[in-house]
């Protein structure tokens, strides 16, 4: 049955438990998959690849079967879902598992597509389109972060933010996350901010640097911060953002050292690693010990000190951090 992303609501999730939820709008998706589904099984999620699923098809029904004692309800999301995946969702319709609610996150599926149309057609299962937003959806969204924060805003800096997320509700997530670090113990922002946190040469972002000095990639790391013309509020920024991957570094790491698994290290990472992050973020995991990570965030606020005591020269005094931990080979 098709129905609309704001007709989620009025489903009833102990009735109804099998969803399809396609498009490239994956900012709305997440939002959707947070709000309405993880937020009612927080300790019970579980995320899984098309691929691991078609892999071990045997291993996955005996995982979504299984029950425990503290374990009633799951929801499973398998992403990157494609047609492959249609003979299992069949199988689960056929089984009519209890105290289960499965998600299918898949891209863009054209009309002839098997998996949506078994959806459309099912009467007691769900099709979710999710289309690209428009402005004034992305408006109100924008109205709605600074409001909740306390922030005033002109409209030309609203239209800004709108026109540099480029009708992506997740590249919109990501500039307030940027702008949220910004505005922390602050009142105001200004348009010239704006610009600048935005625009961090061209396609480049904060994020992708620290990503990429996490992963060791030294060539990468190197190029991004040539790339960029960095301010004193930058080098905070950057700091926050380093700082902020590395609280979630350790906490993988802590969890590799017992599981051994990177697959189920990330898997039941909580919240969860998209999936186009995963790769990277498995890199980070090998790159780095539970307790070089540790002394890393020591080091870290160790810089940002230095930083903002020595504002002439901090970008020098970040650069160089950043270039030294892309450099090191761990052991």
């Amino acid at each position: 049955m098709i129905i609309k992303s704001f007709e989620l609501e009025k489903i009833n999730l102990k009735k109804q438990s099998l969803f399809l939820l396609y498009g490239e709008n994956q900012g709305h998706k997440n939002q959707i998959i947070e709000n309405k589904f993880k937020v009612k099984y927080p300790n019970n999620t579980y995320y899984y690849e098309e691929s691991e699923v078609l892999n071990n098809i045997e291993n996955f029904f005996n995982n979504i079967l299984s029950k425990s004692f503290f374990e009633n309800e799951k929801l499973i999301i398998i992403n990157r879902a494609t047609d492959k995946i249609k003979v299992v969702i069949e199988e689960i319709i056929e089984k009519k598992i209890d105290d289960l609610i499965l998600i299918l996150n898949s891209n863009t599926l054209e009309k002839k597509s098997k998996i949506r149309s078994l959806f459309e057609k099912n009467k007691e299962i769900f099709c979710v389109p999710f289309y690209e937003d428009n402005n004034q959806t992305l408006s109100a969204m924008v109205n709605g972060f600074f409001r909740e924060n306390k922030v005033p805003i002109s409209q030309q800096a609203i239209n800004l933010i709108v026109q540099r997320s480029r009708g992506d509700r997740q590249n919109l997530n990501n500039e307030l996350e940027k702008i949220r670090n910004f505005i922390l113990n602050k009142n105001k922002i200004e348009i010239q901010d704006i610009l600048k946190l935005t625009n961090l040469a061209e396609n480049y972002n904060v994020s992708e640097l620290i990503d990429c000095c996490l992963s060791k990639n030294k060539k990468r790391t190197i190029n991004i911060l040539n790339e960029n013309n960095y301010t004193l509020d930058d080098c905070i920024i950057i700091i926050r953002t380093f700082l902020m991957k590395a609280k979630r570094l350790i906490k993988l790491s802590k969890s590799f050292e017992k599981t051994k698994s990177l697959d189920a290290t990330i898997g039941s990472f909580k919240p969860p690693i998209f999936w186009k992050d995963k790769e990277i973020v498995k890199l980070q995991i090998k790159n780095w010990s539970y307790k070089e990570v540790k002394n890393l965030i020591y080091q870290i606020n160790t810089v940002e000190l230095l930083v903002k005591k020595h504002s002439n020269s901090s970008i020098n005094i970040l650069s160089d951090f950043i270039i030294e931990k892309s450099s090191i080979i761990n052991n």
